[in-house]
């Protein structure tokens, strides 16, 4: 059997996939095979996760609402508190409605620009909760380590560049790593097996090499892991020990 014809009989199974160069098929659509693919828990799971989801962004909105209405929750905690909660909202809803839709819904396809920007933003939100994490791990250190500096070195005009370059970095390392896996050729099938567009899931369809996708992946991966998991233990080692040294009981609990 010739390549020409097998490619063409690609075509006829994947009707989301057009010819590029005359020799292969380049998919235009994915369709997420979701949570479940059995009809009867369809309902239940929406419900499930639309009350998971409505409850997220009811304790994300009434945070990033209070901690701008008190004054008395006007610190870099808070502040940093606040930011943490614009994260996990922005990370819910770039998952969330679109998988809700596909409960309801027996076509379960999407564009190729809408999984990339789909992945681009689980991205960006994802590195930057790691890396406020370690922000918020910090701020404890200052505050409980050398109370008496806390209002110099995590000033509000320290505070607002650390949360900007938090937001910085994890847009420029999801433009590199959503570019490098939509770079590849995506031909063997459409078929998402996850609920949501991920890296893993998404190179498995490639049908080129991903060698180089694969090593960016797992470079950046490595790379926040690593110096998020170092730096908040060492932070919080410090506050034990800290903690530690203070002789009254009195001065521990607080």
């Amino acid at each position: 059997m010739s390549s020409d014809y097998f490619f063409f009989l690609q075509t006829d199974d994947f009707p989301n996939c057009y010819m590029a160069n005359g020799n292969f098929t380049q998919v235009t659509e994915f369709i997420l095979t979701g949570v479940s693919e059995c009809p009867v828990l369809q309902i239940p799971l929406f419900f499930v996760f639309l009350v998971i989801y409505g409850l997220t962004v009811t304790g994300n909105l009434s945070i990033i609402t209070l901690t701008n209405v008190d004054s008395h929750l006007q610190t870099p905690m808070y502040f940093f508190l606040q930011h943490l909660a614009i994260i996990n909202l922005g990370n819910s809803t770039v998952i969330a409605p679109k998988m809700l839709i596909n409960f309801l819904v027996k076509k379960h396809t999407t564009s190729y620009y809408e999984r990339a920007t789909q992945l681009g933003g689980f991205l960006v939100f994802i590195v930057a909760e790691v890396l406020l994490l370690v922000v918020m791990a910090y701020d404890r250190y200052v505050a409980i380590c050398n109370p008496l500096l806390y209002m110099v070195v995590v000033s509000q005009m320290i505070c607002l560049p650390l949360v900007s370059l938090t937001y910085l970095y994890s847009f420029c390392t999801s433009i590199v790593t959503s570019s490098s896996v939509f770079s590849m050729t995506y031909c063997s099938s459409n078929v998402i097996n996850h609920f949501y567009c991920d890296t893993v899931p998404l190179l498995a369809l490639s049908c080129s090499d991903t060698s180089v996708p694969e090593a960016v992946i797992y470079i950046s991966a490595s790379t926040n892991l690593m110096f998020s998991i170092i730096t908040v233990i060492a932070c919080y080692f410090n506050i034990v020990l800290s903690i530690l040294k203070i002789r009254s009981s009195e001065g521990k609990k607080r």
